[in-house]
């Protein structure tokens, strides 16, 4: 048996507290360097609708921070048109097609199979890997059952709806809980979750999510941290307080008034977000994302997509082309302009590309910093692919190029270098291209699935198959 004198015991235990102390020092070294990331989503926001893009009626000074600040993309596309399947695309940075998610999903607490199928990585899922604290706030709309909510996707916490839109005023969210639901659009009615519990709001929407984004900072603890903050602004309905109405009395259309009021007041709050991360010296090292999840829908909104074609539903560039942004002072330079095709999968994989790891399956998108940082002269992708099952619709641009399939044989080539309105039609002057690209989508369509659950265009369908849809006996 060794026997130490008392300085001998000093000397070790002085040792062991050196190899302890070291030991924790290290496992903060190893996140201790990773950026804050946070994505923040518009729904149904035009894309002329933000200063970086040219807006003149409605002012964005703090969204046009993060333009600012590190880049603007001006080709920035979602993965598909409407709400669910581009968020789909976006939260696994794959084409959703690819597993079946390829309708908007309805509003379904009894369904497992309706929503992000559980064999799909959330970037939430992937980051708790690499020991991020992360939270969804706002819109969710990747499945209502209990299986497909965001606390079991890889979200520490949550606050938001689960359906594909919500009212915005707290005195109209008067249903308790989806089991007093009646029919879908009911869900716009519901009171917020906070996690699993439902919760007496009192702000107006956008406001209240803007204040859990600033909360969620303030009480991030030493992890590194991912915020979802996918606000439902301004999607319908079209509601908007005094507060924010007033700032555009100019405005004589009292739809398009009330839009810009709904984008200033999402503008307010990520201006709220913006110097809260100032305050805590969080700024330099915090990678954020801005997008809508899809182009504008004029008619219901008053937006506006000048100058694309098109709007929401489209894949004319009015309804794939949105505002897209990216800051991240630690590794992008200020004032950037990135004028090639990307892609809201490129989020997803500019994040693993930076952090490293391994994915549960491939990713689809591209890391974008080897292109920001450099002269690099190539394009992130050679190609892009949009998929509408429903309407038997598709989609594919090559560099400049794009093709367009629609029924009845249908078909649009355009030059979007030379023709960004979409207005000359070149399939009778560009055969040799129009070929090209018709085996090359030939071969993705090769790729993809069958949708895995009816869409919001099957709601009366649906209902009548499943009788039981609301009749929730335990909801916890």
């Amino acid at each position: 048996m060794l026997k130490f004198n008392s300085g001998c015991k000093l000397h070790w235990f002085g040792l062991l507290f050196l190899i302890i102390n070291s030991n924790f020092i290290y496992s903060q070294s190893l996140f201790k360097n990773n950026p804050n990331i946070i994505i923040i989503l518009a729904d149904d926001l035009g894309y002329a609708d933000v200063g970086f893009n040219g807006s003149k009626d409605i002012p964005t000074p703090n969204i046009d921070k993060i333009a600012k600040g590190g880049v603007t993309f001006t080709r920035g596309y979602v993965s598909y048109a409407v709400c669910g399947p581009s968020r789909a695309g976006l939260i696994t940075g794959r084409y959703q097609d690819k597993f079946g998610f390829a309708k908007n999903p309805l509003l379904a607490p009894n369904d497992a199979a309706m929503g992000l199928p559980l064999t799909e990585q959330t970037i939430a899922n992937y980051l708790k890997q690499q020991n991020y604290t992360t939270t969804a706030i706002g819109k969710w709309h990747l499945g209502a059952h209990q299986t497909l909510r965001p606390n079991k996707r890889g979200f520490d916490e949550f606050y938001g709806f689960l359906s594909g839109g919500h009212r915005y005023f707290p005195e109209e969210l008067t249903l308790q809980d989806l089991s007093e639901i009646k029919s879908q659009f009911d869900g716009y009615k519901t009171k917020l979750l906070r996690n699993n519990s439902r919760v007496e709001e009192t702000e107006y929407l956008t406001d209240a999510f803007s204040r859990e984004a600033v909360s969620f900072v303030k009480r991030k603890g030493n992890n590194p941290f991912f915020m979802y903050l996918a606000y439902n602004a301004p999607h319908s309905p079209l509601q908007a307080t005094d507060k924010y109405l007033d700032r555009f009395k100019d405005i004589k259309d009292p739809k398009r008034r009330t839009y810009a009021a709904m984008v200033s007041a999402m503008d307010d709050g990520i201006g709220l977000l913006l110097n809260q991360l100032e305050q805590q010296n969080l700024t330099n090292n915090t990678l954020i994302f801005f997008l809508s999840d899809n182009g504008g829908p004029t008619n219901d909104n008053a937006s506006n997509n000048s100058p694309l074609r098109g709007f929401k539903g489209d894949f004319f560039e009015g309804g794939i082309r949105v505002p897209f942004a990216m800051k991240w002072p630690a590794q992008i330079t200020a004032n950037t302009i990135y004028n090639k095709p990307v892609i809201s999968l490129d989020i997803f994989a500019t994040i693993v590309g930076y952090l490293g790891g391994k994915t549960k399956s491939e990713l689809d998108g591209q890391d974008l910093l080897p292109f920001l940082k450099s002269d690099n002269n190539k394009y992130p992708h050679e190609f892009l692919y949009w998929r509408n099952f429903e309407k038997n619709k598709f989609a594919i641009i090559q560099h400049d190029f794009k093709l367009i399939e629609e029924q009845d044989n249908q078909k649009f080539l355009f030059n979007l270098g030379q023709d960004v309105k979409e207005t000359n039609n070149l399939i009778q002057t560009n055969i040799t291209k129009l070929d090209f690209l018709k085996k090359e989508l030939w071969n993705w369509k090769k790729l993809l699935q069958t949708p895995k659950f009816d869409g919001l265009l099957d709601d009366d369908i649906y209902t009548k198959s499943h009788p039981d849809r609301y009749q929730i006996t335990i909801h916890k």
